[in-house]
């Protein structure tokens, strides 16, 4: 077990910013954590890293309280933050050096801790740059190697993709992967659903301060299996097409964008009824394409919101 937390409560005021939240993650794991602003996540990530002081409940990290034994754990956790940390001042391998030194590494511990971490970031051919004259996806991935550069067991790591360039983000996305094989576990926020479902192998969702649903993509993906949503492409779309599948038993919802047309309807539905009242009412199916359910129709269900709201 690496992280255990019972009970955690944490108010600002009258405000609940946490209640009541239970949590464990196994070594190895990849937690998605996902929330709509306002939820609740950076006051959980801050407790478990020990910046904000909780008012009741446990969080114990490697089998450590963190009201106990904060400076042992906080020298095993890594944390990439959502807004990049870094000394324009100082070179790239000055940031990493400095962080190092924070993390307690000296001497040749410090030195290959401080290479191996630009190397991985793919950052030691420019190690004497500022991180001024870094393009944005380098700047996050300069980030990462501050963050890594003691071997963390457990690495957080906050929207580390925000606003960067696809080939810097996938290059960091394929570093998370690494990093685990490696043998980090990784709690990862993100705004992007995608990217979630890529990475992990657990997701949980907070709302109100709450965890509302934890488990497995496909565990969660039942939340939402009452119904099921086809993208029907037609080669001749009329307002009689349109009508006959609209008024057919337990279809909840159908829309036209194009010659697509999408339909909505209940899980013990068949799709075979559906082509067939199109065919009764003269359509030409060209395509027809079942969508299963994903993170994003799960996060919609619970929470009533996107994940950009």
């Amino acid at each position: 077990m690496i992280v255990e937390i019972k009970n955690l409560i944490k108010r600002y005021g009258n405000k609940l910013a946490v209640d009541n939240v239970n949590m464990r993650i196994e070594k190895g794991e990849i937690i998605g954590l996902l929330g709509p602003n306002g939820a609740g996540k950076t006051t959980l990530i801050n407790s478990i890293i020990g910046v904000t002081e909780i008012q009741s409940g446990e969080i114990n990290i490697f089998g450590k309280s963190m009201l106990k034994d904060s400076l042992e754990i906080k020298n095993r956790i890594g944390v990439v933050p959502q807004n990049i940390a870094l000394f324009n001042e100082f070179s790239a391998i000055e940031n990493v050096t400095y962080f190092g030194r924070l993390y307690g590494l000296r001497g040749i511990e410090l030195r290959e801790g401080v290479k191996r971490a630009l190397e991985f970031t793919n950052l030691w051919e420019r190690r004497k740059d500022s991180p001024k004259k870094y393009s944005g996806g380098m700047q996050r991935r300069l980030n990462i190697a501050c963050s890594i550069v003691h071997k963390p067991e457990l690495i957080i790591m906050d929207e580390p993709t925000v606003g960067i360039d696809p080939q810097s983000r996938n290059h960091i996305l394929e570093s998370i992967k690494k990093l685990n094989e490696m043998g980090s576990t990784i709690i990862y926020t993100s705004h992007y659903m995608e990217e979630v479902e890529n990475l992990c192998t657990r997701v949980v969702i907070i709302d109100n301060g709450r965890v509302i649903a934890e488990g497995t993509k496909e565990r969660l993906a039942e939340y939402v299996q009452e119904e099921q949503i086809a993208e029907i492409e037609l080669a001749n779309l009329s307002y009689t097409i349109t009508e006959a599948v609209k008024n057919l038993y337990g279809v909840k919802e159908c829309t036209l964008l194009g010659s697509k047309m999408t339909v909505v309807f209940d899980k013990s539905n068949n799709i075979a009824k559906i082509i067939n009242a199109i065919a009764n009412a003269g359509g030409i199916i060209t395509k027809i394409n079942m969508q299963e359910a994903n993170l994003e129709d799960v996060f919609l269900t619970l929470t009533g919101k996107t994940l950009r709201d």
